[in-house]
């Protein structure tokens, strides 16, 4: 199988598990709606998905380091599309929050070892990487509209069909995997020579994905209520500024692969966050309909990054791709969501204007982090 199917089938097996990183922030309207949840109960539930998806996946990630499970990419797929999806058949808040966890445990088992193994796939292909990537963003960012249409179909009652996205992800992947057990079993996968793992290098690109972190689930949680202020509009524009953050992150982790042919990976990094800046003050300080084009540089500058900060993961720690995978993809992720309720607290006490300035200095302590990392001498072209 060429490496472009390869890519191709994971990266759409990639977004069928993350729509449910997607779905059960937005099936809370519905749980308000239906079962009368007030705002706190369903923060709960979306904090129970994505808090526990996000510590559990540098767990999951260990264990692959020492046990190889490519099973776990479709089996992952199935319990995280059955969880969100028997969510809305749940009668108790209790059973809500259990299902809820159990879709989290399942995206957060998938996602370290579809990584090693997009990453064997592509043969060390930074290009390839960003093709992975960006199944998860399109992922994301469907998931609102293919909850819509299960609402309209039947409300909290219909979502047993969200699991679709669930079985058509396992069974994409299976081909693939096929595919490099035979080449596993011939002895023709390439590895790559042993080199210490660079913990000093991580731990900056952690720092570099945290302040990342911040700054883009920052924005994506007030983005729409900020424009409406700003623009005077109405729910509809912002929306449409939400759309076009998704649709910028979508086209900024390809772009993000190709630049590689002409800068390092580090180069890009530093570049994109120094974009990123500028772009993120331009959308909380400049009034109008100006701020869309600000919107979509800002995309731009955050996700240019994210496939690239995945590989130099996976290259500092060679001999633990699944940890650096779980890590780069989960903890340091998540502490994007924890920062949200200081943001929103700030803003109940001055404005929404002054809770999102301090977003400004995130990328820019990206960009400071990201200037003591070092290129990987040798780029990696396959998983330890």
């Amino acid at each position: 199988m060429e490496r472009r199917t390869s890519i191709a089938l994971l990266s759409v097996g990639h977004a069928c598990v993350d729509v449910y990183q997607g779905s059960v922030a937005a099936l809370v309207p519905l749980f308000v709606a239906e079962r009368r949840y007030d705002y706190a109960t369903v923060a709960g539930i979306v904090l129970a998905a994505s808090l526990l998806s996000s510590v559990a996946q540098p767990l999951f990630g260990a264990l692959t380091d020492r046990w190889r499970a490519p099973w776990l990419i479709p089996v992952s797929t199935l319990v995280g599309g059955a969880g969100v999806a028997a969510s809305g058949l749940a009668g108790s808040y209790a059973l809500t929050l259990a299902f809820v966890a159990v879709s989290g445990i399942g995206v957060a088992a998938y996602h370290p070892e579809s990584a090693r193994i997009a990453r064997l796939a592509s043969a060390g292909s930074h290009r390839s990487m960003g093709w992975f990537s960006l199944g998860g963003n399109v992922g994301f960012a469907t998931a609102p509209l293919l909850v819509g249409l299960v609402s309209a179909a039947g409300g909290l009652g219909a979502t047993p069909l969200l699991m679709v996205p669930a079985l058509a992800g396992s069974v994409l992947c299976l081909p693939v995997l096929r595919v490099l057990a035979r080449r596993r079993a011939a002895g023709s996968a390439t590895t790559s020579p042993p080199r210490p793992d660079d913990w000093r290098s991580f731990g900056v690109l952690s720092g570099v994905v945290v302040a990342r972190s911040i700054a883009f689930v920052g924005l994506s949680t007030f983005l729409a209520l900020y424009v409406e202020q700003r623009t005077g509009g109405g729910p509809a524009v912002g929306s449409a500024a939400l759309f076009v953050l998704y649709v910028g992150g979508a086209v900024g982790s390809v772009a993000g692969g190709m630049l590689v042919g002409h800068w390092d990976r580090v180069t890009v990094v530093r570049r994109a966050y120094l974009l990123a800046v500028v772009a993120v003050a331009g959308v909380v300080f400049v009034p109008g309909p100006a701020v869309f084009v600000f919107v979509a540089l800002t995309s731009m500058g955050l996700y240019l990054p994210f496939s690239l900060q995945l590989t130099l993961g996976q290259d500092y720690l060679p001999s633990r791709v699944g940890t650096a995978s779980g890590l780069t993809l989960g903890l340091t992720v998540s502490i994007g969501g924890l920062a949200s309720p200081a943001l929103g607290w700030l803003a109940d006490r001055t404005s929404l204007q002054t809770a999102l300035t301090p977003l400004v200095l995130m990328p820019a302590v990206s960009w400071l982090l990201a200037r003591a990392l070092p290129e990987p001498a040798v780029p990696a072209r396959a998983a330890a």
